[in-house]
């Protein structure tokens, strides 16, 4: 049985791919498989995995069908569903399937220990559903989004409010990205992010897969929300340190960085919508309503619309 099925979804990076791809084969200490998902990069990044890796499993979508639909397709590759199984035993089959799924983005370089440290983790805390390593950015700073508080409609205000910003070490104003916490200290955390997400078999069964609604951004915070409900814990776990270059593919281009824009402000909607808005007063939801539209602008605003009386 493999301890490790790693998905990686790819678009536009080839040269980034490739160095991807040469660390996690340079791993150690766990037997893995690579599944690398390409939504129609027009780079020859498909190309380049067939000729330099081809025991990589590859994907070639005709279209970028987003990072939630493509990650989903080579999950289901390693045997993973989008069907919740409760509590009941695996079947034969089912136990067949890895043990951890990896989400990993290609603009990542992982050290040739980083995989077997955090499956160490994870086997050492079977309670433990989600885990993730420290990211760093090429100057050596913590990329924030490695560790963070789910979007309440609190903790959203105070990041919308740049409150967040100027006190980061407060335990109220910092919860986004858990600001106050030292960086170099693990803690259980409400999600991890979707560069760097090792998920547990038994978790995805019962949490089911990647919701498809998220398009880019905001469907790992989905994931870890919906596996935390399912009684998991979620750990962030700094000890092991991956380079995150980050943006790579959105940021290409002004169009690439505007629709990275607008589907992140997307994303805190559907989010919302999804795990908040029922249980929002009216007025407070009105606020919410108002204030996500006005960032995310006309077509955000299109999409939302009031909850029926």
């Amino acid at each position: 049985m493999l301890d490790l099925a790693i998905v990686i979804v790819n678009y536009n990076v080839c040269d980034l791919l490739r160095d991807c791809l040469r660390s996690v084969y340079a791993s150690t200490g766990v037997t893995l498989e690579v599944c690398v998902v390409d939504n129609a990069s027009p780079d020859g990044s498909a190309d380049m995995v067939a000729r330099e890796f081809p025991q990589a499993k590859l994907i070639r979508n005709t279209e970028n069908m987003g990072y939630a639909a493509a990650n989903n397709l080579g999950l289901r590759y390693f045997g993973y569903r989008d069907q919740a199984s409760g509590q009941s035993a695996f079947s034969n089959q089912q136990s067949a399937i890895p043990r951890y799924a990896l989400l990993l983005n290609p603009d990542t370089v992982v050290p040739p220990d980083a995989f077997a440290q955090m499956i160490a983790l994870m086997d050492q805390n079977p309670a433990f559903g989600v885990s993730g390593p420290k990211l760093v950015r090429l100057d050596g700073t913590l990329d924030l989004a490695c560790r963070r508080g789910f979007p309440t409609v609190e903790v959203s205000f105070w990041r919308l409010t740049k409150l967040s910003k100027i006190f980061p070490k407060s335990k109220r104003f910092g919860r986004y990205n858990m600001t106050y916490l030292d960086e170099n200290q693990p803690a259980e955390i409400d999600s991890v992010v979707g560069a760097f997400m090792l998920v547990r078999r038994e978790a995805i069964a019962q949490a089911g897969l990647l919701d498809e609604i998220f398009w880019m951004y905001g469907e790992d915070l989905d994931w870890a929300y919906r596996i935390k409900q399912c009684g998991w814990q979620v750990y962030y776990y700094p000890r092991v340190v991956v380079q995150h270059i980050k943006r790579a593919s959105s940021g290409q281009s002004t169009a690439g960085a505007a629709k990275a824009r607008y589907e992140f402000d997307r994303a805190m909607w559907l989010f919302y919508r999804k795990h908040y808005q029922a249980a929002t007063p009216r007025p407070i939801d009105a606020l919410v309503r108002f204030g996500l539209g006005l960032k995310g602008g006309p077509q955000l605003r299109s999409e939302m619309k009031p909850l029926e009386p």
